[in-house]
Order: structure tokens, then sequence, then C-alpha cells
């Protein structure tokens, strides 16, 4: 099994849970991070007065999938996560040693 963590603007959150469901892959968890990659952050004007913004708002996808599905998975994430610019995210992939559900003490 892999764990997929991916990087995501907020915006599209929700266009990448809905292709994510549409192809069966409803577990995940959500968080909501700040962070800043090429981009170093943003300037923004407040009352007249440029402001620098160092980290942007992003949402952290974590889900575990088994193998076969990681390529799937990766695919649909940067397909419906993409605007072309930058700061469309990163995703990651660790290996999962072992996975046990609490309720029923079942293990994998």
């Amino acid at each position: 099994m892999k764990m997929v963590l991916a990087a995501v603007r907020p915006e599209k959150l929700d266009v990448i849970k809905k292709a994510l469901e549409e192809k069966g892959f409803v577990a995940m968890s959500i968080f909501e991070m700040t962070g800043r990659g090429e981009q170093k952050g943003i300037l923004l004007e407040y009352r007249g007065e440029d402001v620098a913004v160092d980290t942007l708002p992003k949402i952290m996808l974590m889900m575990v999938v088994n193998h076969n599905d990681l390529d799937s998975v990766i695919s649909i994430i940067r397909a419906s996560g993409r605007t072309g610019h930058i700061g469309d995210g990163k995703i990651f992939v660790l290996p999962v040693e072992k996975m046990a559900r609490v309720r029923t003490d079942e293990t994998w």
C-alpha cells in the first residue's frame, strides 16, 4: 500500500474530491495548511500599501491506496487540480508498512 499526500489549491478541492469519488476513491483525510513553493509567496495591496504574503493557503489530501491504484489516483489529482500556473501543488508518495482498523482490529 502507498500513502498519497497531495498539497493542492483550496479552490480545487471540490473538483478533485468529485473526480476521485467518480472513480471509487472516497476515503481521504483533508487538512488545511499554508505553504510556499517556487513563487515564494505573493505581493498583495492592503490600504494602498504593498504587503508580502510569505505563505499561501493550501489543502493537504491524505489517502492510502493499493499499489495498483497509485498511478490512477495521481493522474486524477493532476488532471482535476491543474490550473497551469505556479502553485498548483505537489504530490508525495510514501510506503505504508501496515494499516490497522481501530473498530475491528483488522490489519493489512
